[in-house]
């Protein structure tokens, strides 16, 4: 099953929503959308094979309305923060400060200042792999997925060192690292 913070992510890109859009009322042209969005057919293929492989399509190209409204049903009845937010490195107490920042996998509030802002910044660095270098654009569209000020967030990471960035990438350079993973 999809959940809502994996489908966010796989349509967040705007071609896979373009061909979504277009499934969403009726079987996509393969041609014809690679035409109006001027991509070439073989990427309009390929984003069409990552959503089939994801179930958002049937093998008609048309979009899964069931699965759809499955996924809008776990965010109807979603209700405090999504345990995968809290799973990880933190202690209890930890946790309980987190799932008072989150609903579901999105932010409601950026903490002011302090400890809590750190352990909310530490939070959102685990959704970087360590060794991994990032577009800004990469690293905006993570963000965006978690809170609208995704701006303010990448330049809090950086201010401090949870990401560094230099000549346009970006890495994860601090926060805790999950067992299996290291600070390449």
């Amino acid at each position: 099953m999809l959940t809502p913070t994996d489908y966010l992510r796989i349509v967040v890109d705007p071609l896979r929503l373009a061909i979504l859009g277009r499934a969403a009322v009726g079987p996509v042209d393969v041609d014809a959308l690679a035409e109006a969005v001027r991509r070439p057919r073989r990427r309009v293929l390929q984003e069409i094979g990552t959503l089939r492989a994801a179930g958002l399509l049937t093998e008609t190209l048309e979009l899964d309305t069931e699965l759809l409204g499955s996924i809008a049903r776990s965010l109807a009845s979603a209700e405090g923060a999504d345990p995968a937010v809290l799973a990880g490195p933190w202690t209890a107490e930890e946790a309980e400060i987190l799932a008072r920042f989150f609903e579901g996998s999105r932010l409601t509030a950026i903490p002011s200042a302090g400890a809590k802002r750190l352990l909310v910044l530490e939070r959102l660095v685990q959704e970087f792999e360590p060794g991994v270098r990032y577009t800004e654009r990469e690293v905006s569209s993570v963000l965006q997925m978690i809170h609208p000020d995704y701006a303010s967030l990448r330049r809090y990471l950086v201010d401090h060192a949870f990401l560094t960035r230099a000549d346009g990438l970006y890495w994860r350079s601090g926060g805790r690292y999950a067992v299996g993973d290291s600070p390449v």
